[in-house]
């Protein structure tokens, strides 16, 4: 996985630069995340480095099977894409692409995970307050675990901060055992 990472780096980058350039993220956004989606799937897979199967067919059918959703640019990165045999890295670049955008944007994604549903003026409040701390807008997925018994964990790139009963648990079940 790392290694697919790797490799598809160069290219959001580039592709990142051709959006800035052209005023277009929200366009190139979404041309990755449905090339990401068809290269995801099965019979995609099934295709991807089969001898069969050349550079050129795939990159057409890849392109037949999105139709309208990619622009000039857009057909031509598919196409060298397929060319390069790097279709299977579509969800990584797309990813990686995402990433980008949100930094630009000055927006970062946070997982808040909550033993219950939370009404969204509470969520709205904690969303507020984790946009004070980190000084940039937060884009909030919520989730739902009742094994964290009560309380909220909030993942927030690679910190995470635990106020969950479990978590308070867990930190006391480890000081008493030392």
């Amino acid at each position: 996985m790392a290694e697919a990472v790797t490799v598809a780096r160069p290219y959001a980058e580039a592709v990142y630069k051709l959006a800035i350039a052209k005023n277009a993220l929200s366009e190139w956004s979404a041309m990755l995340r449905d090339a990401a989606d068809i290269a995801e799937n099965e019979n995609i897979k099934a295709l991807l480095g089969n001898p069969v199967v050349s550079a050129k067919q795939l990159g057409e059918l890849l392109l037949e099977i999105g139709r309208n959703r990619f622009n000039e640019d857009g057909r031509k990165f598919l196409n060298m894409l397929a060319e390069n045999n790097r279709v299977s890295i579509l969800p990584q670049i797309s990813d990686l692409f995402e990433q980008l955008k949100a930094q630009h944007e000055g927006v970062i994604e946070a997982t808040i995970i909550s033993a219950f549903d939370m009404s969204s003026s509470q969520l709205r409040n904690l969303v507020s307050a984790l946009e004070r701390k980190f000084e940039r807008r937060i884009e909030a997925k919520v989730q739902v675990d009742p094994e964290l018994i009560g309380g909220v964990k909030v993942e927030i790139g690679d910190e995470i901060f635990d106020a969950s009963i479990r978590g308070k648990l867990e930190a006391m079940a480890i000081a008493l055992k030392s």
